[in-house]
Formats: C-alpha cells, structure tokens, sequence
C-alpha cells in the first residue's frame, strides 16, 4: 500500500477541526524549518540556468563531503520514481519493512520485488534496497558495511533520506568510483521544508546522465535552488539543530514511556513506539486533534514526529497522558 504519513486530510474528515487547530505528528519533517532568505527575482522570474544549477550542485557535495556525480531533482521521491526504469529489470530485493514507495515504484516499472530482513539477504540481488536510517525503526547500517554488500550486488540503491542528523553513517562520501551504488539524499526533511521539493541523487556519472535526461532541463525551481544552496552552506544552522532535535528526542521518549509506551526505535526526527494497540492509541491522540502515523505490517507501532513551541509540547504531554 502506497499509505504515507502526512495525511491530515483523512484526520480532519474524522475527528473534525481545521488545519491550524491540528499538530501534525504523522511525518518526520523538522517542525523548526530553515528560514528562507529573501529570493531573489531571477528566481522566480527566470528559467534556472546551468550555472545555478550547477552551484547547487557543487554545495550539495562539498556539504556532504562526495566528488560524486549528483542530479538535483523534485526531492528524494524523484528519484525513487525514477531509478527503476533506468535499470535493468529482474528481482530486486528491499530491506524490509521500510518507506513503502520503493517497493511500490519498483513494481509499477516492472520489477519483481522481494522483501528481506537483513543486509546479508542482499547478497546475489540484481539489486538492492537499503533505507539508511531506516524508516520506521531507525536501524542504521554503517558505510563500511554497506561498501561490503555493494560487491555482492548487481546495483544498490542507498536511501539516506533521514540521514543528515546522522552524516557518520553516510555512504555519500565514498561513492565516487563505485559505479553500483546510487544515493537518495532528500532536503525537506531536515531543513524542515519539504514543500519546496528538493533533493539529490549521487552516483555514477553514466546514471546521473541518463536521470538528467529523463528530469529535463529544469529538474528543480529556481527558488529550491536558492533556499537549497543557502541552506546547505549554513553549518551554524545545521549543527544547533541537530543538537536541538537530539534533545527534543529526549524529550518525547520521556513523555511516551510515562504514558507506559516503549522506544522501539527511531531517529531524531521522528520516534517509534510499541503500545498496547496502535489504533487506540492513534485515535486518543487524534481526539486531542494530535495525528500520528500507524503501519499496516503492525497493530503495535505508532510512529511520532517532533513539535515545536512549549503550547504545543504542552498539548502532546496532555494528550499522551490520556493513553495511560
């Protein structure tokens, strides 16, 4: 099922209220966005050049420290779309459960799909799915790791998606010479502007050729290419957040495990739990107009991303404490 977090529409048609009268928990976007800078008239008013692109890009590796080659698309989600119709097509095989539009764009280009448990169950795939850190649970394979698969695989898709809190286990920096292995970087989820559609694919110069030429000309707006390379560069920016979503993690654990649930992963931009039953406990958040993410692969899990203000922290704690 092509089910997604983000989905404040179904809660409202629900539960009742209005957009602003609702916390939106049911994705893992940064609550605390990037503040975007004044934009520039050429950007809205012009038709992105070479030149802008290409300073996107050059940001994009030198902040992710890669000489690979890398396409800007319309966020991490392009390129998922994208990559299984410029590969052959056999079994692929995904590790398992994880963000289900990659077994979902696989199967619409014509892909068999297998799901596996673990790295190990890569090994002889024509090709491989790795979400790194994974979504929902968090785990976090290592690059050295990774690196080690990658020879025993026809081609690897890596989706670091929920990586930038986490750049340690980042593949990105040590693709350059290996043609098989291809990177998913999205931008909006930890810059916290996922409405502005950006993200980068890494990899072989042959691939992003031939993604380029499916993307077009003008693969991303020029006000993402603006934002994009303002933020990208902004380590000051970064490195308070990261330590500020580390703490708000904290935060949320706390408040969960007095409600009697129990930290059964995540990453420091959303957290996962195991409760009595997933449903209930969505729909007492959802009473509180507080709207979370549930699976179909389990009746235990509820996924939380994090809040921002002290009112609305204030309202999750309430809301959580009518779990117990």
């Amino acid at each position: 099922m092509r089910d997604h977090g983000g989905n404040l529409d179904a809660a409202i048609d629900a539960f009742g209220g209005t957009r602003d009268e609702w916390i939106d928990l049911s994705t893992g976007i940064n609550p605390r966005p990037y503040p975007i800078p004044q934009i520039s008239s050429h950007a809205w008013n012009a038709l992105p050049t070479k030149a802008d692109i290409g300073a996107l890009i050059d940001q994009a590796k030198a902040t992710l420290s890669t000489n690979a080659a890398c396409l800007p698309t319309a966020g991490a989600q392009a390129g998922i779309q994208m990559i299984p119709h410029v590969l052959p097509k056999g079994v692929a095989r995904v590790i398992s459960p994880t963000y289900n539009e990659h077994a979902a764009s696989l199967k619409s280009a014509g892909w068999e799909v297998a799901e596996v448990s673990n790295l190990s169950e890569l090994e002889g795939a024509k090709l491989g799915v790795i979400v790194n850190p994974n979504n929902p649970d968090g785990s976090m394979y290592s690059p050295e790791k990774i690196l080690g698969i990658s020879e025993s695989v026809g081609h690897l898709i890596v989706d670091e998606s929920f990586c930038d809190p986490h750049p340690e286990i980042s593949v990105t920096p040590h693709i350059e010479n290996r043609g098989n292995i291809t990177v998913l970087r999205s931008f909006g989820k930890f810059y916290g502007l996922a409405g502005i559609r950006l993200g980068f694919v890494f990899g072989s110069q042959i691939i992003i050729n031939t993604l380029s030429e499916r993307s077009g000309p003008w693969p991303v707006s020029g006000p993402a290419i603006e934002i994009g390379a303002r933020a990208l560069a902004d380590k000051v920016w970064q490195q308070a957040t990261v330590e500020r979503l580390k703490s708000d993690t904290d935060r949320i654990d706390a408040m969960a495990t007095k409600a009697g649930w129990s930290v059964a992963g995540g990453t420091t931009l959303y957290r996962l739990y195991e409760t009595q039953n997933a449903e209930d406990a969505q729909r007492k958040l959802a009473e509180n107009h507080i709207w979370s993410r549930i699976f179909p692969y389990s009746d235990k899990w509820i996924r939380l991303g994090l809040t921002d203000g002290q009112v609305n922290w204030d309202r999750l704690e309430t809301a959580l404490t009518s779990q117990t």
